[in-house]
């Protein structure tokens, strides 16, 4: 089966609140991601919420990460989409979960651009697995 890429839809709980609520930190977390991942970067933003929150995206030559941070919560809202052969997005979902010190994460990684053969192209969900 060919498809256009890996997209990790990813719920992170009892995250580290002081680490979700530092931009500066929260984009440190997301480059390392990205280097564990194999990613190349392209250019990141991230935001810094008053009074709380952060939201970030790393824009990457195979895709794109992002995040959406609720320190309140001790949650954190990650897209991790890669295209091509040699990103590792599961991997670079992994060190974002050990960076924000997450105690669960649960993961559901749908593959998008799966060819039909008719031109047209759909997206295939696999099944959620957690992670603690």
């Amino acid at each position: 089966m060919h498809m256009a890429g890996t997209h990790l839809v990813v719920e992170m709980s009892g995250c580290d609140p002081l680490m979700l609520g530092d931009a500066a930190r929260v984009r440190a977390a997301l480059l390392s991601a990205a280097d564990a991942g194999r990613a190349h970067v392209l250019n990141v933003f991230v935001h810094q919420f008053q009074p709380t929150g952060v939201s970030g995206i790393v824009a990457l030559e195979e895709s794109h990460l992002s995040i959406h941070t609720w320190p309140e919560r001790a949650y954190a809202a990650v897209d991790v989409y890669t295209c091509g052969d040699h990103p590792l997005p599961h991997l670079a979902m992994r060190v974002l979960s050990q960076q924000l010190h997450a105690q669960h994460t649960h993961v559901r990684e749908i593959r998008r651009g799966i060819a039909q053969g008719t031109g047209c192209y759909v997206s295939e969900a696999v099944q959620g697995s957690d992670i603690s």
